[in-house]
C-alpha cells in the first residue's frame, strides 16, 4: 500500500498513473476496496487464473491508451 501511495504522490506526473494491480493471498471481503483506496487500479487474489490476470492487464492498457488520447478512460 505504501509503495502505491508513494508512486501516486511523489513520482513525476507522467509516471504517477502507471497501472498497478494488487496481487495478494489475502482474499478477505473489503480487501479490493482497500487496494483501490490506496491508489491501485485493480486487484486479484491468489491463487489466480492467468486468463483473468491477462484480461485485467489488457483492460488497464486499453483504458490508459484511451485516457492518453484525450478520451475518457477509467483509472
Amino acid at each position: 500500500y505504501t509503495a502505491t501511495q508513494n508512486i501516486r504522490k511523489i513520482f513525476p506526473e507522467g509516471k504517477k498513473k502507471i497501472p498497478i494491480i494488487a496481487m495478494t493471498a489475502f482474499a478477505a471481503e473489503g480487501e479490493s476496496v482497500k487496494c483501490l483506496n490506496a491508489g491501485m487500479n485493480d486487484y486479484i487474489s491468489k491463487p489466480f487464473d492467468e486468463n483473468v490476470l491477462h484480461s485485467k492487464i489488457k483492460q488497464l492498457l486499453i483504458d490508459k491508451k484511451v485516457s492518453t488520447n484525450g478520451k475518457s478512460g477509467s483509472t
